[in-house]
C-alpha cells in the first residue's frame, strides 16, 4: 500500500508539472511570437508609409531597390522585398527570399488590403514573413500596386523559448522528487494505524482476545479502529460467556456421571443376581432379567465412557507409557474379548514401542469391534512401521484395522469421530466400543487416546469394499524415552 501511495503522488506531481510546463511553454511562446508579430507588423506599415511618401510610381528596377533598401535601413536586420507588378527588388542582394515569402501570402496580400503575415521554416529555420500593400497617400485611389515584405529570422524568439522550457523541465525533478518525500509521509501518516489495526487483527485471529488498538483522533481509521475495539469486547465477553457454559457443561456431565456410578454399582449387582438365577424363573420374568442385566451394563459403560470424555476435556489424562511389545498387546486385547478366532491378525515379532498400554487396549477394542458390529468378515488387523509422509525421517506406527462391510455412507467419514455420531439408523447403539451395544463415543475416545501419544486415527474405504481405520503413533522406544 506504500509503495502505491507513493507511486500515485509521484504521478499526480508527475503530471501537474509536465502540465504546467506544457502551458507555460505555450503561453511564453505565444507571447514572444506575438510581441514579435506585432513590432514586425507596426514597424514595416511605418517605415513603409514613409518611405512611399516621396517614392514615385511607377517605378523602374533601381528606384524600387532603393525603396527596399530605405525600408529596411529603418527596420534593422530585416530582409525587405519591394514587388511591383513584375519588378522584384530585395534589400539584401545575396539573399533567397522565393521559398520564404509563399504563394498564399502573396494572395492573401494582393487581395487582402491590409497587412498579413506567416511563419515559415526554411532550411530548418524559422522566419516570420510580414506583408503588406503600399496604398497612396490621400486613400482615395486604393492600392497602388507596390507591395512590400519584410523577412523577420524568429531564431533568437526560439532560442529564448528553448531556455524557457529546459528552465521549467529542470524544475520538475525536484518538484518529483519533493512528492516523492511528501508521499513517504503521508504514508507513513496513514498507514501506521493500518499496520497497528493489522497487527492487532492478526492477535485476534491467533486467539489473544485481549489485543486492542489504540484510538487517536476523529478521523474515519479512528472510527474503524474504535469498531475493532468494540468487536473484540464483544467477542471477548461472548468467548468467556461460551467458555463458562461449557465448563459448567463439562462439570455437569462430570458430576452426574459421578453421582451415576453408586446407584449404578448397586443395580450392576441385583442385575447379576437376576441373571445366574434366570434359569429357574418364569421365561418372561427371565428375559426381563437379561435385559436389565444388558441395560445396566450398557449404562454402566456409558457412564465410564462420559467420565473418560470429562477427563480429557478438563486435561486431567495423564500418559502411563512405558516400553511395552504391541503385538502381544494386540492379541490380549483380542482375547480379553473372545475375538482372537473372529479376526485375522499379522502381528510381526520384535516391534516394541514407548505406550500407555491400556490405551492402546481401548483403542484396539474399539476399532476392532466396529469392524466387527458393522463390517463384513474378514476383520484383519495389521501392525507395522512407516516412514513419515512430510519426509522428516520420523518412524511410526501403524495399526491398521480392515473389514469388507458394506464400507461407511456418504458424509460418514468427516463424522465418524464426532461423540454421539451414528453413522446409520442400523447402528443405533454407537458405531465404535467394546461392547455388544455401544454409546456413540467409542471412535471419540480413541482418536483422544491416539492424540494423547501424539498420533492419530485415519479412515478411508477399503481397496475391495469395507473400511479401514488406520491408528498412526509415533515410534519412541526405550532408548529415545531414557534419553
Amino acid at each position: 500500500m506504500r509503495a502505491r501511495l507513493v507511486v500515485t503522488f509521484v504521478c499526480v506531481a508527475l503530471v501537474s508539472a509536465v502540465t504546467a510546463t506544457a502551458l507555460a511553454y505555450r503561453d511564453a511562446r505565444t507571447a514572444v511570437l506575438r510581441r514579435t508579430q506585432d513590432t514586425a507588423v507596426d514597424g514595416l506599415r511605418e517605415r513603409a508609409t514613409a518611405v512611399a511618401a516621396d517614392f514615385d510610381l511607377p517605378p523602374d528596377q533601381e528606384s524600387l531597390s532603393r525603396f527596399a533598401a530605405k525600408v529596411s535601413d529603418g527596420l534593422g536586420a530585416r530582409i525587405v522585398v519591394a514587388r511591383y507588378q513584375d519588378l522584384v527588388a530585395v534589400s539584401d542582394s545575396f539573399a533567397d527570399t522565393k521559398e520564404r515569402i509563399t504563394v498564399e501570402l502573396r494572395a492573401a496580400v494582393t487581395t487582402g488590403g491590409g497587412a498579413r503575415f506567416q511563419r515559415v521554416t526554411w532550411r530548418d529555420e524559422p522566419y516570420l514573413v510580414v506583408g503588406m500593400p503600399v496604398t497612396y497617400a490621400d486613400g482615395d485611389r486604393g492600392a497602388s500596386g507596390l507591395e512590400v515584405y519584410a523577412i523577420t529570422d524568429l531564431r533568437a524568439e526560439r532560442d529564448d523559448t528553448a531556455a524557457l522550457l529546459d528552465s521549467v523541465r529542470a524544475g520538475t525533478v525536484p518538484v518529483v522528487l519533493l512528492a516523492a518525500v511528501l508521499a513517504l509521509l503521508a504514508a507513513r501518516t496513514v498507514l501506521r494505524p493500518v499496520r497497528k489495526l493489522g497487527r492487532a487483527t492478526r492477535e485476534l485471529a491467533w486467539g489473544d482476545l485481549g489485543s486492542r488498538v489504540a484510538v487517536s483522533g476523529h478521523d474515519e481509521l479512528a472510527d474503524l479502529a474504535r469498531t475493532f475495539n468494540e468487536t473484540a469486547d464483544a467477542l471477548q465477553a461472548s468467548d468467556a460467556e461460551l467458555r463458562g457454559q461449557e465448563a459448567k457443561a463439562r462439570r455437569f456431565v462430570a458430576d452426574v456421571s459421578h453421582e451415576l456410578r453408586t446407584p449404578l454399582a448397586a443395580m450392576t449387582m441385583v442385575a447379576t443376581v437376576l441373571e445366574e438365577d434366570a434359569d429357574q424363573l418364569p421365561p418372561d420374568t427371565a428375559r426381563a432379567a437379561r435385559t436389565v442385566g444388558t441395560e445396566t451394563a450398557r449404562l454402566s459403560r456409558l457412564v465410564e465412557d462420559l467420565m473418560e470424555i470429562s477427563r480429557f476435556d478438563a486435561g486431567a489424562v495423564r500418559l502411563n507409557a512405558s516400553e511395552t511389545d504391541l503385538a502381544d498387546t494386540v492379541r490380549a486385547s483380542l482375547a480379553l474379548r473372545g475375538w482372537t478366532d473372529r479376526v485375522e491378525t499379522r502381528l510381526p515379532e520384535g516391534l516394541r514401542a514407548v505406550v500407555d498400554r491400556r490405551r492402546v487396549d481401548v483403542i484396539v477394542a474399539n476399532l476392532v469391534g466396529n469392524a466387527l458390529r458393522h463390517g463384513g468378515p474378514p476383520v484383519t488387523v495389521t501392525l507395522g512401521t512407516a516412514r513419515a509422509a512430510d519426509g522428516g525421517g520420523g518412524e511410526w506406527v501403524t495399526l491398521e484395522v480392515a473389514d469388507r462391510g458394506p464400507g461407511l455412507p456418504p458424509g460418514a467419514r468427516e463424522r465418524v469421530f464426532d461423540r454421539f455420531y451414528k453413522a446409520d439408523t442400523a447402528r443405533t447403539r454407537g458405531a465404535a466400543d467394546d461392547s455388544g451395544q455401544g454409546s456413540g463415543l467409542g471412535t471419540a475416545i480413541a482418536l483422544e487416546n491416539a492424540r494423547l501419544h501424539g498420533g492419530t486415527i485415519d479412515v478411508a474405504d477399503g481397496p475391495r469394499r469395507g473400511a479401514v481405520f488406520t491408528l498412526r503413533l509415533p515410534l519412541r522406544r526405550g532408548e529415545e524415552e531414557t534419553g
